[in-house]
């Protein structure tokens, strides 16, 4: 178990998105905005900067089977596992029509195959604008 204060923001969401490239799913004690603690099990899909220049992980929580969303300064402990996804997730044909209201996403893309440090590097970047 990594404990996030006992590490950079940098270095947790690069073991983060390695979980994501290699399909370990991760289990993260989260502090909700209501300030209670929470065990989950996810599978991370996607990691997103909001316009407020939050990092947030969408991800599967294997409780529920439903897609997520998590902040990753609300990620008190975690735990990457070596074995594989579980949740099936929907096809993109059956995704019900979601409507956001009030938040802003910057995505940020880049390549599949380009290093660890790079897309970390990609990330704070877009931080940054």
């Amino acid at each position: 178990m990594r404990h996030t204060k006992n590490e950079t923001s940098t270095q947790t969401l690069t073991r983060l998105i390695t979980a994501l490239d290699n399909h370990h799913p991760v289990t993260i004690t989260y502090t909700k905005a209501d300030g209670t603690e929470t065990i989950r099990t996810i599978e991370i899909a996607d990691v997103i900067v909001t316009a407020a220049g939050d990092i947030v992980l969408r991800a599967m929580d294997r409780e529920t089977g439903e897609m997520r969303s998590f902040r990753t300064d609300r990620i008190q402990t975690y735990t990457i596992h070596r074995t594989a996804y579980t949740v099936t997730r929907p096809a993109t044909d059956d995704k019900p029509a979601r409507t956001t209201v009030g938040l802003a996403t910057v995505t940020v893309l880049y390549p599949v195959d380009c290093p660890i440090a790079r897309r970390v590097q990609i990330l704070a970047d877009a931080l940054a604008a």
